[in-house]
């Protein structure tokens, strides 16, 4: 996969005074593919411009974003998508959205040259020590995802969304293991 030239990577953060992003191992493991268990070692982790609204959430929030691919099937478009004119569709369980209004996050950009695409849903990661290069504070995330041509839909529960992943539209889950009645 080729990427811009002019793309840029971020790390979204509660904390505003991270001066340097040093590689941890993820918090919780993940199935790799052989030859990939690299991945939960220590590494910093960035996500490029495009995927960035995936990270505009309290970290713990669980959440699904969907989007149509150039291999979408028409009818998945028309039975996940409709005829919605965003980039992407942000599906949030109603009991996290005052947390989603009232969350401060900061946006640190990271040099690209540092980073190693893993060609995943916008995903990098960096095998040493990272210094950011700027930082901005975002005090209003759905308004963020709003300028970032993400619908917001507000939901009980997200369990009704599990048949996405068998679908030709990409789907993302994040912090799903928080998610009311997800393991059910």
């Amino acid at each position: 996969m080729r990427h811009s030239l002019r793309m840029r990577l971020f790390h979204f953060s509660d904390d505003p005074g991270i001066e340097r992003f040093e590689p941890r191992p993820v918090r919780v493991p993940s199935a790799r593919p052989p030859g990939r268990d690299w991945l939960n070692g220590p590494l910093v982790w960035a996500i490029d411009d495009w995927h960035a609204p995936m990270y505009l959430f309290p970290r713990d929030c669980p959440r699904i974003l969907i989007w149509p691919l150039a291999t979408s099937s028409a009818a998945d478009v028309q039975h996940w998508w409709g005829g919605r004119d965003c980039r992407m569709i942000a599906h949030v369980e109603w009991a996290w959205f005052e947390a989603l209004k009232s969350s401060v996050l900061h946006r640190y950009e990271l040099p690209r040259q540092a980073f190693e695409s893993l060609d995943d849903a916008g995903m990098w990661v960096a095998r040493q020590g990272v210094t950011p290069i700027a930082r901005e504070t975002l005090t209003d995330l759905p308004e963020a995802l709003r300028q970032s041509g993400v619908e917001l839909r507000l939901m009980d529960d997200l369990t009704p969304l599990k048949g996405v992943w068998s679908s030709s539209l990409h789907a993302s889950g994040i912090r799903l293991r928080n998610a009311l009645n997800w393991a059910a």
